[in-house]
């Protein structure tokens, strides 16, 4: 059976005892184990200040992006061997497993670019300064340069690559160095990634750590130019922000949590348009896609009244077209939850929406297909209804992390937007119209509520990326229950690995010691 380990103090280091097994969530069968115990956490964040920190620092930004394309090529190199990694320990079928490895090359490449175009600097300035009093010599400026801390990532297990691969490109590009922590149930695919990038002997010492199992006490160590980006459910979150380490130092942290992301369709969007099409592909792929274990997935579908039988008629035949089994079976477009403790708790979660209201509208009668299947986390592709959407606080307020959403009626264009605001702040949200004046006031009464509003028309059928699509050179991160965090969205991204000072002085110094 493969034993992880993790990459600490730039060497692989094995765990004492056996620690946490890892199984194919298809069929239930172990396939890999790995252990933390007797790590030095603390040895670990010391390195990345001591060693890695200066490392990095001493790089230009096209020097640190020219690191990152390294990265970006080999993955790419190896991305069979990930995709079956993919496979075999995340459930994950063929184009599941593409979708994560390629963000996560595409993630590094475009943050390669960015550094090539920000060229041979080691810290930015931001805009052209100011005369601050009224003599024309005295000046100002903003300067944003690397912290000297480490920056530790605690990743989610539904992306393996591109959570570590992600947050480990901007960290990197901004100058801190990196301490990633995987979700141990699918820690395979992002084990072997780490493998790959530690063989192009790329990365500088102390740049990027790996610590593959449980973290234990590894927060406990935070110092006050560290940074924590944490990535899972909105209680740990919130109990990672109050830790005393945490709290009492002024870490710096980033969460992305639980998001009920909504999709509205126009009521001028005619049954069969061209926008009425992308609407059902696009909610029926973000049910299904990852096993609707996405942060992205919609969980709260708004139509017209006059819509929603024709909408659940729709969404049902997509949904239908998606066949659901053992990855690698013939036509198997969807696979199992990543984790049993993950099917329990999609059963649960949907069990406790149909006691609030809601009932169970469209459901596939298929069974598993493969074989093995019988102790796999299968669940089947499931839409709800909900027909009364202003009493049901509950549809409002649990996440079910799997493939299920629900389906709602509204009145119009202030009622939608009132919906979608019950949800507490998401991740994204989705208005599917033609009509200037529906967009234009549901935009502007969900953006408040929404990190991303993504607009679906007739114009860009066939050019926009679905609601799903985490893209580097936009924002990812959602006010609200979302965790009211932000990361990417292009040199945005950096700003929370860089501390941003105001310089004064005399202008004419100034001009030299900053250009």
């Amino acid at each position: 059976m493969l034993r992880l380990k993790s990459y600490v103090l730039d060497q692989w280091i094995d765990g004492e005892g056996e620690g946490e097994t890892l199984f194919d969530p298809s069929t239930g069968e172990a396939v890999a184990t790995t252990s933390t115990v007797g790590i030095d956490r603390a040895a670990m964040l010391r390195h990345g200040r001591d060693v890695g920190g200066p490392n990095l620092r001493a790089l230009s930004f096209a020097e640190r992006g020219a690191l990152l394309k390294t990265l970006s090529g080999a993955l790419h190199e190896a991305r069979e061997a990930l995709i079956e990694a993919s496979m075999g320990n995340g459930g994950t079928p063929r184009g599941d497993a593409k979708f994560d490895i390629d963000g996560a090359t595409g993630t590094l490449a475009y943050y390669a670019s960015l550094g090539k175009k920000l060229g041979d600097r080691q810290f930015l300035v931001e805009g052209e300064g100011e005369q601050l009093t009224r003599g024309a010599r005295f000046w100002g400026h903003h300067i944003k340069t690397p912290r000297r801390g480490v920056a530790l990532h605690i990743n989610a297990f539904n992306f393996p690559a591109w959570g570590l691969a992600e947050k480990a490109a901007v960290a990197l590009l901004a100058g801190v160095p990196v301490v990633s922590k995987p979700g141990s149930a699918t820690a395979v695919l992002a084990f072997r990634c780490m493998e790959v990038m530690v063989a192009t002997g790329a990365l500088p010492a102390g740049a990027l750590q790996f610590l593959c199992g449980e973290p234990g006490d590894l927060l406990a160590h935070c110092e006050g130019q560290d940074v924590l980006a944490f990535t899972g459910s909105g209680s740990t979150g919130a109990k990672l922000r109050a830790l005393d380490s945490v709290a009492r130092a002024g870490v710096r942290v980033n969460v992305e949590a639980d998001s009920l992301n909504a999709t509205v369709l126009g009521s001028d969007v005619e049954v069969g348009s061209d926008t009425w099409h992308m609407f059902v592909q696009d909610t029926a792929r973000e049910i299904t896609q990852k096993t609707g274990q996405k942060c992205t997935a919609t969980r709260r579908i708004f139509v017209p009244e006059a819509q929603l039988g024709a909408a659940l008629e729709a969404i049902g035949e997509e949904l239908g077209r998606v066949k659901f089994g053992r990855p690698g079976t013939d036509g198997v477009r969807m696979g199992p939850l990543a984790t049993a403790a993950q099917k329990t708790s999609v059963e649960q979660g949907l069990g406790e929406l149909v006691e609030s209201g809601c009932a169970v509208a469209w459901q596939s009668k298929e069974g598993p297909a493969g074989e093995g299947v019988e102790r796999g986390a299968f669940f089947p592709p499931t839409l709800l209804r909900c027909d009364a959407p202003h009493e049901n606080a509950r549809v409002h307020e649990l996440e079910v992390f799997g493939p299920v959403s629900t389906l709602m009626a509204y009145s119009d264009a202030a009622d939608a937007s009132a919906l979608v605001a019950r949800g507490g702040g998401g991740l994204v949200a989705s208005v599917y119209s033609d009509s200037r004046e529906f967009v234009r006031e549901v935009v502007l009464a969900i953006a408040p509520f929404s990190g991303r509003v993504l607009v679906g028309s007739k114009k860009v059928t066939g050019q926009a990326m679905g609601p799903g699509v985490v893209l580097p050179s936009s924002v990812h991160g959602g006010p609200g229950r979302a965790g009211g965090g932000e990361e990417l969205g292009g040199l945005r991204g950096l700003d929370f690995y860089l501390q941003r000072s105001s310089v004064q002085g005399d202008r004419a110094l100034l001009d030299k010691i900053l250009s």
